[in-house]
């Protein structure tokens, strides 16, 4: 599992029939900055995401990969690799605040 910020959307007009209707999504991981430990930053890599919770461009959200992708009932039988499975509110690191989605609206 890991965050990361939806970065962009994907429009693919010709695909696998249970690809139809699938809402795709760019999204690039976050991690925590090693330095200051006060904000997340991204990490530079890009990963392709179908959407199961209705998120949009710009969110935090939690995504998941390899076979855990096809575990909800929206995904079972979608030949991806990689889901959003949740939208982030907060994130606390050693009981610091370091992200609230409130603060982002």
């Amino acid at each position: 599992m890991f965050i990361g910020r939806i970065t962009g959307s994907i429009v693919s007009t010709h695909k696998v029939d249970s690809m139809i209707g699938q809402t795709l999504f760019v999204v690039e991981p976050l991690r925590v900055d090693e330095q200051t430990k006060d904000k997340l930053k991204p990490t530079g890599r890009t990963f392709i995401v179908v959407d199961t919770v209705g998120v949009g461009v710009g969110e935090i959200v939690l995504c998941v990969q390899g076979s855990s992708a096809r575990y909800t009932e929206q995904t079972k039988k979608l030949p991806i690799d990689a889901a959003v499975i949740g939208i982030v509110d907060k994130v606390s690191i050693h009981e610091s605040l370091i992200y609230d989605k409130s603060e982002d609206e």
